[in-house]
C-alpha cells in the first residue's frame, strides 16, 4: 500500500476538493459538510496531538497546538509539509510509533482506522494508548454508502487502479468500538469520535 499512497500523493486532495477524476460525483452538501468537519477538528483543545497517517495535511492543519504528522509515505508528508506548515513531520508506521510512552495529550487520526483489517485494530489501538489518553477517529460514514466494508478500486490519474480494503461507520457504532466515545461529527459524509484511552 505505501507504491498507492506515494503514488496518490500529489493528486489525493483531489478526493476532498470534488476536483481531477471527482469532479463529476455527486455528493450532495459535501462542502457544507467539508466545513463542518473542519470546525469540529478546530474545536478541539490545543494540545500536543500527533495526528497518524497524516496523508498530504489536508486536515493536520485544522488541528490546534503542538502538532506532529506521522505518515509512512515520504511524498504525502513532501505535500504536508507544504500545506501545514505550523506542524512538525515524522516519517514511520503507525504500528510501531517512534515516540516514548506518554509523548502526546492527543492522537488524531482520519481515514486510517477504516482501512485496517480486525487484527490491526488493536495493534494500532495498543500503540495510540502508550502515548495518549485521548483518541479521535475521524473515517468514512456509513450512511452514504449503505456497506459495512468492501474491497474498494481505487483509479488514479495515470489510469492505474489499486485494491483497498475499506469499512464505514455510523458514528454511534464507531464510538462503542472505540470504547464508548464521544461523537464529535455526525454526518452523510463523515463520522469523528473521541475517546479516552
Amino acid at each position: 500500500m505505501e507504491e498507492y499512497y506515494d503514488r496518490r500523493a500529489l493528486e489525493y486532495d483531489e478526493w476532498y476538493l470534488g476536483t481531477g477524476l471527482f469532479e463529476q460525483r455527486d455528493r450532495p452538501e459535501w462542502d457544507e459538510e467539508l466545513e463542518a468537519l473542519f470546525a469540529a477538528i478546530s474545536s478541539l483543545p490545543p494540545g500536543r496531538t500527533l495526528d497518524v497517517a497524516c496523508g498530504t495535511g489536508f486536515l493536520t492543519r485544522h488541528l490546534r497546538g503542538d502538532v506532529v504528522g506521522l505518515d509512512q509515505s515520504n511524498r504525502m508528508l513532501e505535500v504536508a509539509h507544504a500545506q501545514a506548515p505550523k506542524a512538525s513531520f515524522v516519517q514511520g508506521n503507525a504500528f510501531a510509533l517512534p515516540f516514548p510512552n506518554d509523548s502526546f495529550s492527543r492522537v488524531f487520526t482520519a481515514h486510517f482506522y477504516g482501512h485496517l483489517a480486525t487484527d490491526e485494530h488493536e495493534r494500532f489501538l495498543a500503540e495510540a494508548r502508550r502515548l495518549a489518553p485521548e483518541l479521535v477517529v475521524l473515517d468514512a460514514s456509513r450512511r452514504h454508502s449503505g456497506i459495512d466494508e468492501e474491497m474498494s478500486q481505487r483509479t488514479l490519474n495515470d489510469g492505474s487502479t489499486w485494491e483497498v480494503y475499506k469499512r464505514y461507520f455510523t458514528a454511534e457504532g464507531l464510538a462503542q468500538e472505540l470504547g464508548e466515545g464521544e461523537v464529535l461529527h455526525d454526518g452523510r459524509w463523515f463520522v469523528a469520535v473521541r475517546t479516552r484511552l
